[in-house]
């Protein structure tokens, strides 16, 4: 018997999938579930017209994600922090610091999207990736100087 994932099952197949099944498998255990449905002819057209309509979101999706990785990089951030004589920071700049600087440019990213390990504790110019939509991948250039000692 042909069935339709609903779910990802282990050992069977991902969402989408058409797998062959033992009847007993798929009428006592994946339908009664949730797991799937009967491949019949409809199911089946009803399935290509979702992955189409999947597909046409995840371009569009792709195409967004493109030009906001071109605002985001077109940006640089500078920081004036207070430094030790190695070029340590009295502090850090981390990745709340980074989206204010990008809200202040006018993007609007969640934090969690930038994928600073561990907030920046020295002086120099550091790249740091976000992980936008569809997997596209933007890099912020960081730039880290010392602050000028007014006395």
């Amino acid at each position: 018997m042909e069935v339709i994932l609903r779910e990802a099952v282990d050992g069977l197949g991902n969402i989408g999938d058409i797998v062959k099944v033992k009847p007993g498998y798929a009428r006592n255990f994946l339908v009664p579930r949730g797991f799937a449905i009967q491949a019949d002819k409809r199911n089946v057209r009803e399935l290509e017209h979702q992955k189409r309509m999947l597909e046409r979101k995840l371009q569009k999706l792709s195409k967004d994600a493109e030009a906001l990785k071109q605002r985001i990089e077109a940006v640089e951030c500078a920081f004036e922090q207070r430094a030790g004589e190695e070029g340590k920071l009295f502090g850090s700049v981390t990745s709340l610091d980074l989206e204010k600087k990008l809200q202040d440019a006018g993007i609007e990213i969640d934090r969690k999207k930038i994928k600073l390990p561990e907030p920046i504790k020295s002086l120099g110019e550091f790249k740091v990736p976000v992980r936008l939509n569809a997997g596209v991948v933007a890099e912020i250039k960081v730039t880290v100087s010392a602050q000028e000692e007014t006395e």
